[in-house]
């Protein structure tokens, strides 16, 4: 199946077998992707759920259920002060790629940008054709931005905030603690912050830590606010999956 394209679907399309296909789906698929009908593609709702289904005119049949395992065993939030720019949009596509269940856009003291309502459709049409491209099972939760310290609240789960300078663990050597093994990390709901540039503030690193966040670092280099994300993914999806 990997070599058939995927597209993604809203839950609802899925109707008594067929899939009720929007004008843009019908446009990306008979124009952008060259299909015709008869051809096949695989059909994802972004929920878990895929299909391998087949163009008939302006509809799709579903042929039969796929199984997908292309999930991390782990639930990961990822926090992101919003960079400057559209560096949000390359954040957004990557961690898609890497595994992430939630992103959110978070509003710091130093955070320079302030998106509008069309920029958060666009972030969720960019992971849900990120998912796509990955083959995941899941199109991400993209949240509407918030301000920093009003959404440290989170409950069951291992908590970090990502601080340039100073003297903090490294998250690898957080990640697995002594005594703990790769099933038990595999078990977690994981929340990892990620600063702007110029990074957090001391205030909002103390506000963090008594919210419960575990101060840690990436290694000793400086990363851009767009890097520094895809760093952290990266080093969880190391430590959880094999």
């Amino acid at each position: 199946m990997s070599q058939l394209q995927r597209i993604a679907i809203a839950p609802s399309q899925f109707q008594q077998g067929q899939i009720l296909l929007t004008k843009e789906q019908q446009h990306y698929l008979g124009r952008v992707l060259r299909l015709r009908e008869g051809d096949r593609f695989i059909a994802m709702d972004g929920k878990g759920k895929s299909w391998l289904s087949q163009l008939t005119g302006e509809q799709a049949q579903v042929l039969e259920p796929l199984s997908v395992e292309t999930e991390l065993p782990v639930s990961i939030t990822l926090m992101v002060a919003l960079p400057k720019g559209n560096g949000f949009d390359e954040v957004v596509r990557c961690c898609t790629e890497l595994g992430v269940t939630c992103i959110a856009p978070v509003l710091s003291d130093r955070t320079l940008l302030h998106p509008s309502p069309q920029k958060l459709e666009r972030w969720r049409r960019i992971a849900a054709e990120a998912a796509e491209q990955s083959e995941r099972s899941f199109v991400p939760t993209i949240l509407e931005p918030v301000i920093f310290n009003t959404s440290l609240s989170f409950a069951n789960s291992q908590q970090y905030i990502c601080v340039a300078r100073g003297e903090f663990p490294h998250l690898k050597d957080c990640l697995q603690p002594k005594g703990q093994t790769t099933n038990d990390i595999r078990q977690e709901r994981i929340v990892i912050a990620t600063g702007p540039e110029g990074g957090w503030t001391t205030q909002e690193v103390e506000n963090a830590i008594a919210s419960g966040f575990q101060p840690v670092s990436l290694g000793r280099r400086i990363l851009r606010a767009v890097t520094a994300p895809l760093v952290a993914l990266s080093l969880i999806t190391a430590a959880c999956e094999v």
